[in-house]
Protein backbone atom coordinates (compact mmCIF):
# COMPACT_ATOMS: atom_id res chain seq x y z
CA UNK A 1 0.00 0.00 0.00
CA UNK A 2 1.32 3.33 -0.89
CA UNK A 3 2.01 6.32 0.99
CA UNK A 4 -0.76 8.12 -1.51
CA UNK A 5 -3.47 5.76 -0.52
CA UNK A 6 -2.38 5.80 3.39
CA UNK A 7 -2.91 9.35 3.82
CA UNK A 8 -5.76 9.55 1.23
CA UNK A 9 -7.92 7.47 3.07
CA UNK A 10 -6.83 8.50 6.17
CA UNK A 11 -7.73 12.70 5.18
CA UNK A 12 -10.97 10.89 3.67
CA UNK A 13 -12.06 9.50 6.79
CA UNK A 14 -11.08 13.03 8.65
CA UNK A 15 -12.68 14.95 6.15
CA UNK A 16 -15.83 13.01 7.10
CA UNK A 17 -15.34 14.04 10.54
CA UNK A 18 -15.13 17.86 9.14
CA UNK A 19 -18.46 17.17 7.65
CA UNK A 20 -19.68 15.82 11.45
CA UNK A 21 -18.12 19.31 12.22
CA UNK A 22 -20.06 21.53 9.44
CA UNK A 23 -22.95 20.00 10.42
CA UNK A 24 -22.73 20.77 14.17
CA UNK A 25 -22.58 23.98 13.53
CA UNK A 26 -25.78 23.74 11.41
CA UNK A 27 -27.70 21.92 13.79
CA UNK A 28 -26.52 24.59 16.39
CA UNK A 29 -28.24 27.03 14.58
CA UNK A 30 -30.69 24.72 14.44
CA UNK A 31 -31.19 24.40 18.29
CA UNK A 32 -30.62 28.31 18.63
CA UNK A 33 -33.74 28.50 16.06
CA UNK A 34 -35.41 25.99 18.50
CA UNK A 35 -34.49 27.41 21.59
CA UNK A 36 -33.92 30.96 21.70
CA UNK A 37 -31.35 32.50 24.31
CA UNK A 38 -32.32 36.20 25.05
CA UNK A 39 -31.67 38.64 22.63
CA UNK A 40 -29.02 36.25 20.84
CA UNK A 41 -30.38 35.29 16.97
CA UNK A 42 -29.66 31.94 15.72
CA UNK A 43 -26.37 33.38 14.17
CA UNK A 44 -25.02 35.50 16.18
CA UNK A 45 -21.08 35.94 16.14
CA UNK A 46 -21.00 34.08 13.17
CA UNK A 47 -19.02 35.89 10.19
CA UNK A 48 -20.71 35.92 6.93
CA UNK A 49 -17.37 36.64 5.82
CA UNK A 50 -15.70 32.99 7.12
CA UNK A 51 -18.52 31.08 5.84
CA UNK A 52 -18.36 32.29 2.38
CA UNK A 53 -14.65 31.72 1.99
CA UNK A 54 -15.31 28.46 3.45
CA UNK A 55 -17.70 27.71 1.13
CA UNK A 56 -15.16 28.84 -2.09
CA UNK A 57 -11.93 26.94 -0.29
CA UNK A 58 -14.68 23.45 -0.32
CA UNK A 59 -15.73 24.77 -3.66
CA UNK A 60 -12.09 24.70 -5.36
CA UNK A 61 -10.79 21.48 -3.78
CA UNK A 62 -13.73 19.86 -5.48
CA UNK A 63 -13.12 21.10 -8.62
CA UNK A 64 -9.13 20.58 -8.11
CA UNK A 65 -10.17 16.90 -7.79
CA UNK A 66 -11.56 16.33 -10.96
CA UNK A 67 -9.30 18.34 -12.90
CA UNK A 68 -5.89 16.54 -11.86
CA UNK A 69 -5.05 12.93 -13.81
CA UNK A 70 -5.43 10.99 -12.23
CA UNK A 71 -9.00 11.88 -10.71
CA UNK A 72 -8.67 12.22 -7.27
CA UNK A 73 -12.04 10.87 -5.39
CA UNK A 74 -10.36 11.38 -2.05
CA UNK A 75 -10.63 14.88 -2.71
CA UNK A 76 -13.45 15.12 -5.10
CA UNK A 77 -16.58 14.11 -3.11
CA UNK A 78 -16.26 14.41 0.69
CA UNK A 79 -15.46 18.05 -1.03
CA UNK A 80 -19.02 18.61 -2.52
CA UNK A 81 -21.00 17.27 0.44
CA UNK A 82 -18.90 20.10 2.29
CA UNK A 83 -19.75 22.54 -0.01
CA UNK A 84 -23.39 21.58 0.27
CA UNK A 85 -23.48 21.46 3.99
CA UNK A 86 -21.79 25.57 3.94
CA UNK A 87 -24.11 26.18 1.82
CA UNK A 88 -27.00 25.47 3.96
CA UNK A 89 -25.17 27.75 6.68
CA UNK A 90 -24.97 30.58 4.56
CA UNK A 91 -28.53 29.96 3.67
CA UNK A 92 -29.71 29.69 7.36
CA UNK A 93 -27.42 33.09 7.91
CA UNK A 94 -29.43 34.47 5.13
CA UNK A 95 -32.69 33.45 6.58
CA UNK A 96 -31.72 35.27 10.09
CA UNK A 97 -30.79 38.54 8.72
CA UNK A 98 -32.30 39.12 5.47
CA UNK A 99 -29.16 41.52 4.39
CA UNK A 100 -28.48 42.34 0.92
CA UNK A 101 -24.52 40.59 1.42
CA UNK A 102 -26.18 37.69 3.05
CA UNK A 103 -28.38 37.65 -0.48
CA UNK A 104 -25.87 37.97 -2.56
CA UNK A 105 -23.72 35.52 -0.72
CA UNK A 106 -26.24 32.68 -0.81
CA UNK A 107 -26.92 33.24 -4.66
CA UNK A 108 -23.45 33.61 -5.85
CA UNK A 109 -22.83 30.14 -4.13
CA UNK A 110 -25.51 28.63 -5.48
CA UNK A 111 -24.67 29.60 -9.19
CA UNK A 112 -20.90 28.70 -8.41
CA UNK A 113 -22.21 25.09 -7.54
CA UNK A 114 -24.17 24.79 -10.50
CA UNK A 115 -21.19 25.50 -12.74
CA UNK A 116 -18.65 23.30 -10.92
CA UNK A 117 -21.09 20.45 -11.17
CA UNK A 118 -21.68 20.81 -14.63
CA UNK A 119 -17.73 20.71 -15.21
CA UNK A 120 -17.44 17.11 -13.68
CA UNK A 121 -19.69 15.63 -16.58
CA UNK A 122 -18.22 18.24 -19.35
CA UNK A 123 -14.49 16.33 -19.26
CA UNK A 124 -11.86 16.47 -20.37
CA UNK A 125 -12.16 19.20 -22.31
CA UNK A 126 -12.29 20.84 -19.22
CA UNK A 127 -9.90 19.48 -17.31
CA UNK A 128 -7.00 21.93 -18.00
CA UNK A 129 -9.24 24.88 -17.54
CA UNK A 130 -10.65 23.47 -14.41
CA UNK A 131 -7.49 22.70 -13.03
CA UNK A 132 -5.81 26.38 -14.01
CA UNK A 133 -8.81 27.70 -12.48
CA UNK A 134 -9.03 26.00 -9.10
CA UNK A 135 -5.54 26.39 -8.33
CA UNK A 136 -6.08 30.52 -8.67
CA UNK A 137 -8.81 30.26 -6.69
CA UNK A 138 -7.40 27.77 -4.02
CA UNK A 139 -4.82 30.55 -4.02
CA UNK A 140 -7.18 33.35 -3.63
CA UNK A 141 -9.37 31.26 -1.15
CA UNK A 142 -6.07 31.07 1.15
CA UNK A 143 -6.12 34.66 1.48
CA UNK A 144 -9.20 34.52 1.98
CA UNK A 145 -9.71 32.36 4.52
CA UNK A 146 -7.10 34.36 6.22
CA UNK A 147 -8.78 37.39 6.25
CA UNK A 148 -11.95 35.55 6.65
CA UNK A 149 -10.75 34.23 9.92
CA UNK A 150 -8.97 37.18 11.24
CA UNK A 151 -13.33 39.16 10.82
CA UNK A 152 -14.34 35.76 13.11
CA UNK A 153 -11.66 36.05 15.12
CA UNK A 154 -11.84 39.97 15.43
CA UNK A 155 -15.69 39.06 16.56
CA UNK A 156 -14.63 36.74 19.22
CA UNK A 157 -12.29 38.94 20.74
CA UNK A 158 -14.34 42.23 20.63
CA UNK A 159 -17.26 41.03 22.00
CA UNK A 160 -15.59 38.26 24.18
CA UNK A 161 -17.75 35.89 23.49
CA UNK A 162 -18.17 32.81 21.17
CA UNK A 163 -21.85 33.83 20.19
CA UNK A 164 -23.14 30.64 17.59
CA UNK A 165 -19.66 29.67 17.02
CA UNK A 166 -19.21 25.82 17.21
CA UNK A 167 -16.19 24.54 18.87
CA UNK A 168 -16.32 21.22 16.81
CA UNK A 169 -16.61 22.31 13.53
CA UNK A 170 -13.09 23.70 14.34
CA UNK A 171 -11.74 21.09 15.99
CA UNK A 172 -13.04 18.47 12.99
CA UNK A 173 -11.82 20.53 10.09
CA UNK A 174 -8.30 21.43 12.52
CA UNK A 175 -7.40 17.46 12.03
CA UNK A 176 -8.51 17.70 8.28
CA UNK A 177 -6.35 20.09 7.76
CA UNK A 178 -3.43 18.19 9.76
CA UNK A 179 -4.32 15.09 7.41
CA UNK A 180 -4.39 17.16 3.62
CA UNK A 181 -0.89 18.52 4.66
CA UNK A 182 0.30 14.88 4.21
CA UNK A 183 -1.71 13.78 1.89
CA UNK A 184 -0.42 17.01 -0.12
CA UNK A 185 3.06 15.79 0.23
CA UNK A 186 2.24 12.19 -0.58
CA UNK A 187 0.31 13.24 -4.17
CA UNK A 188 3.97 15.05 -4.71
CA UNK A 189 4.48 18.78 -4.82
CA UNK A 190 4.08 19.19 -8.37
CA UNK A 191 0.11 18.67 -7.78
CA UNK A 192 -0.25 18.94 -3.96
CA UNK A 193 0.72 21.91 -3.29
CA UNK A 194 -1.95 24.34 -3.65
CA UNK A 195 -3.79 22.02 -1.32
CA UNK A 196 -0.29 22.15 0.95
CA UNK A 197 -1.51 26.63 1.09
CA UNK A 198 -4.57 25.96 1.47
CA UNK A 199 -4.36 23.57 4.52
CA UNK A 200 -1.49 25.23 6.47
CA UNK A 201 -3.55 28.44 6.60
CA UNK A 202 -6.84 27.19 7.55
CA UNK A 203 -5.19 25.05 10.04
CA UNK A 204 -3.60 27.80 11.57
CA UNK A 205 -6.55 29.99 11.79
CA UNK A 206 -8.39 27.23 13.32
CA UNK A 207 -5.88 26.76 15.91
CA UNK A 208 -6.18 30.37 17.07
CA UNK A 209 -10.14 29.86 16.97
CA UNK A 210 -9.45 26.98 19.60
CA UNK A 211 -8.15 28.39 21.61
CA UNK A 212 -10.28 31.70 21.47
CA UNK A 213 -12.58 29.31 23.45
CA UNK A 214 -10.18 28.76 26.22
CA UNK A 215 -9.70 32.73 26.81
CA UNK A 216 -13.07 33.28 26.47
CA UNK A 217 -13.87 31.19 29.43
CA UNK A 218 -10.32 32.30 31.54
CA UNK A 219 -10.25 35.86 30.42
CA UNK A 220 -11.12 38.77 32.97
CA UNK A 221 -11.00 40.89 29.79
CA UNK A 222 -13.53 38.90 28.00
CA UNK A 223 -16.01 39.04 30.63
CA UNK A 224 -16.13 42.77 30.79
CA UNK A 225 -16.28 43.09 27.42
CA UNK A 226 -19.41 40.33 27.51
CA UNK A 227 -20.79 42.65 29.93
CA UNK A 228 -20.50 45.89 28.30
CA UNK A 229 -22.33 44.22 25.39
CA UNK A 230 -25.42 43.01 27.64
CA UNK A 231 -25.48 46.23 29.68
Amino acid sequence: MTAYTIFGTVNTLLIIGSLIGVFSQLRTIWQRKTHPTGNSSPTALLSLNQFSVSYLAYLSFFIYGYSIEPFNHYIVWPRLIASILVLLILLEIFKDRKTRASRASVGFACIALALGVAGLFIGETFADEGRTVSTIIILVVSILIAQGYFHQIRLIVRSGSTGAVDLTMSQFILMMDISTIAFAFSMGLENGWPLLVLATTSGVTKIIIWYLFHWVKCSHTAEIRRNSMIS
